[in-house]
């Protein structure tokens, strides 16, 4: 019989200020690492007034990490310093490897009248903190769906799930990235690697995240699981939505500062005088 994964612990997502002066909510970040290896930062960016949006995230460098953008509502642009260019609409996502170094900006259309996404920093192991970056852009047609009989539906953005297998492949930690919803009452059950990190960030309605169903989790709230290799998780009385997401640790030091993470403070210091004196982009 397998070990079902229960509550490790319960994180509530805190208002913070980023970029221009987005506001946006904190689900886990710099304060707790290593708890999450190898993810390092969740944030919601969530709201339908444009004063807290609208200002984006201009120019700014990364190192040493990969960024995932998902998109759930309005339109965000992207430009950065290998020339890609796009927008992400809701629905779609970019994954991005800042490797050895990437120098981008993520800034919303004013054409929405909500901005809804989700940024997840994933983390680098030292074999590959200066690889060559690069980015996907991931469209909402290419994001495969299992529909399950109960009603419950999942959206395989990276990993397997049921056959079906997400288009963002060939990450490091050997990510899984869903998108589940459960209808009211019903059950979600799914199996993950032991050992791997695995957090559920609620998006909408209550759930009960492991069987002993103590206290239904609601929106802006993240679960950090304890080891084991099944995930179960039922539905309240109102529908449920959340990301399931998991990844292998790396088990190295982090030294971080802003946008860039490395294992050193060495490396850090490197980074930022590259990033002074115009060689932070390796070609």
């Amino acid at each position: 019989m397998s070990k079902i994964r229960k509550i490790d612990q319960i994180f509530q997502a805190k208002p913070t200020l980023e970029g221009a002066g987005v506001h946006l909510k904190r689900a886990f970040g710099h304060a707790e690492v290593p708890t999450f290896d190898p993810f390092l930062l969740l944030d919601d960016f969530h709201s339908d007034n444009p004063d807290f949006y609208m200002k984006g995230f201009p120019w700014h460098p990364h190192r040493g990490i990969e960024t995932v953008t998902y998109m759930i509502e309005g339109k965000v642009e992207h430009g950065d310093s290998m020339g890609n260019k796009g927008t992400i609409e809701g629905g779609e996502m970019q994954w991005m490897t800042a490797g050895c170094g990437i120098i981008h900006q993520e800034m919303p259309e004013g054409d929405c009248d909500m901005l809804w996404g989700l940024q997840l920093w994933v983390n680098l192991p030292a074999s590959h903190k200066m690889m060559k970056p690069r980015y996907r852009d991931v469209k909402a047609v290419d994001i495969p769906e299992y529909k399950a009989n109960n009603g419950v539906k999942v959206k395989v953005i990276a990993g397997k799930f049921n056959g079906h297998v997400g288009p963002v492949k060939d990450i490091i930690c050997d990510p899984e990235y869903l998108d589940v919803r459960v209808p009211a009452g019903k059950k979600f059950d799914h199996k993950i690697a032991l050992e791997h990190t695995v957090f559920a960030y609620v998006l909408d309605g209550k759930g009960y995240f492991d069987p002993d169903k103590a206290k239904a989790i609601s929106k802006e709230n993240l679960v950090l699981f304890s080891d084991g290799e099944d995930v179960i998780i039922e539905a309240s009385e109102k529908p449920l939505r959340f990301l399931l997401i998991s990844g292998k640790p790396i088990d190295e030091p982090v030294a971080w500062y802003g946008p860039i993470v490395m294992n050193t403070e060495e490396e850090l210091s490197q980074a930022f005088e590259e990033y002074r004196n115009g060689t932070f982009i390796k070609n």
